[in-house]
């Protein structure tokens, strides 16, 4: 299963070091929970992202303020792609398991 979704990166606190996500869209977790094997520890589900010409492989975590999952943003996928917390980014997101 494969989705692509806009959604604005955020930091997960004030130091500029901090862990960097973006939110799926509930709909979207909704589908992939659903399309989902097995999931691994924290109720992850291991996928393969894509943000603009970056492609990583991390898992997508549960998020229980709303029911989403988040998928974190590597700091050398920040980099590459010069996008920092605030800025909105076309993701793709496809299945690993």
């Amino acid at each position: 299963m494969e989705v692509s979704f806009t959604a604005e990166l955020w930091a997960h606190g004030d130091d500029p070091g901090s862990w960097h996500f973006v939110t799926l869209p509930v709909e979207l977790a909704d589908e992939i929970r659903d399309a989902a094997g097995p999931r691994r520890g924290f109720g992850s589900i291991r996928v393969a992202a894509r943000l603009g010409a970056s492609r990583w492989e991390t898992s997508l975590f549960p998020e229980s303020g709303t029911g989403s999952m988040v998928l974190p943003v590597k700091k050398a996928v920040r980099l590459a792609e010069r996008v920092e917390a605030g800025d909105a980014c076309a993701i793709e997101v496809a299945m690993i398991d």
